[in-house]
């Protein structure tokens, strides 16, 4: 119990700063004097970091100790933040949130890495269930805390408690991590280049890629982009009620750690599509101008694409011919880019054509996904071990049906 609460707690301190500044976005347009838009992309700028870091750790960081790695990355990601309380503009802001991107993303894909080599098959389900649920976490309380942080000591005094966080990351990874001895470059069976392209050549690595960028582009989409809605007429919302909009993750909470086991029982098709309906079914509900309908239709919306997101990552585990670590660094760097094109394309409806506009886009990202998971198709059964991810538990072979 303590060791799992230990991940989880890991996780939390890891992706923390990820989505924390959403639930201050309105405040942070005014003091940039910015758009919607261009504060949206500026905040979202940190998936870049995130998509480039992943794809690189999962190449060429095999000669790393874990512990030092993840305990040195969340030690430097400490300074970007500290900085964000000092960015004159929104060009330095944007720059700052990229090079946060890159210290999150690595501690993280390293975190993965540890607790697929050091769990055992039968610890690997509660390991990463843990790690899945602390993530959950930090969308929700990084987001309460960022508002009332924001709301209390100012924007200053809100990145300097986030980059506090960032250093109590990197003292707990290195007190309770222990040391692993790296992977020479020699396991991997081709250049990374060539294994790159192999996975590319899957059929489903591929569509499973797609469907990942379209996960977090409604995601991003959605949550980025309501934040002005709620703060505006006729709802208005201050900033401190902005953020407790944001228990809307609690079913997700409890949900998540669940789709491994969904997967098991009714297959990952079925359980992506079936995620992806609760998201789409919550759509409407964003539309209208009670804050009672629009929480409902948000609750829809995180827990059907958290869901859908675990059902989805698991997969590519199990879909890779050969180095599912590296095919898990394909799927991250893909999901995290599907983010920054959602804040982008999202953005620019929303401030052209208003939010029902903005909520369509995430309508029609959800179907397409929904509809590409018919291509998952069964995959060969891989130890938990072995496999990626944010969840892991309970797979068998009627897995991909």
């Amino acid at each position: 119990m303590f060791r799992n609460f230990t991940i989880a707690l890991m996780a939390f301190l890891t992706l923390v700063d990820l989505f924390a500044t959403q639930a201050i976005l309105p405040t942070l347009a005014r003091h940039y004097q910015v758009s919607p838009a261009a504060m949206g992309l500026a905040v979202n700028a940190s998936t870049i970091g995130m998509a480039v870091a992943a794809l690189a750790v999962a190449l060429f960081a095999r000669r790393l100790d874990r512990r030092v790695g993840i305990a040195a990355s969340l030690a430097l990601l400490a300074l970007p933040t500290a900085a964000l309380a000092l960015a004159p503009d929104l060009s330095t802001f944007t720059a700052l949130r990229i090079v946060q991107g890159l210290a999150m993303s690595t501690a993280f894909a390293l975190t993965l890495s540890y607790l697929a080599e050091h769990c055992s098959v039968s610890d690997a389900a509660g390991a990463f269930a843990a790690y899945v649920s602390g993530n959950v976490a930090s969308n929700l309380f990084g987001r309460l805390m960022s508002a009332s942080l924001a709301d209390h000591l100012g924007l200053a005094g809100n990145f300097y408690v986030f980059a506090a966080l960032n250093v109590a990351g990197a003292v707990l990874a290195w007190l309770t991590l222990s040391r692993a001895v790296p992977m020479p470059m020699s396991a991997m069976a081709r250049a990374p280049l060539a294994t790159l392209a192999g996975h590319w050549r899957n059929p489903a690595l591929r569509t499973s890629f797609v469907i990942g960028f379209l996960i977090l582009f409604a995601f991003i989409g959605t949550f980025t982009y309501v934040n002005f809605v709620l703060a505006r007429p006729p709802i208005v919302l201050s900033a401190m009620a902005l953020g407790l909009v944001y228990f809307v993750f609690l079913p997700s909470l409890i949900s998540t750690p669940l789709a491994g086991h969904a997967v098991a029982r009714i297959g990952t098709r079925r359980t992506f599509v079936g995620a992806l309906a609760v998201a789409g079914a919550g759509l409407p509900l964003l539309l209208l101008d009670q804050l009672a309908a629009v929480i409902v239709g948000l609750a829809c919306v995180g827990a059907g694409t958290f869901f859908a997101q675990a059902a989805a990552t698991g997969f590519v585990g199990r879909a890779a011919a050969d180095d599912p670590s590296s095919a898990s660094g394909m799927y991250l760097a893909s999901y995290f880019l599907g983010g920054l094109v959602g804040a982008a394309v999202v953005g620019q409806l929303f401030q052209r054509l208003g939010w029902p506009a903005a909520v369509a886009a995430v309508g029609v990202a959800l179907a397409l996904a929904a509809w590409l998971a018919r291509g998952l198709m069964v995959a060969p059964v891989r130890a938990a071990a072995t496999a990626n991810p944010m969840l892991q538990p309970g797979i068998d072979q009627h897995a991909a049906r």
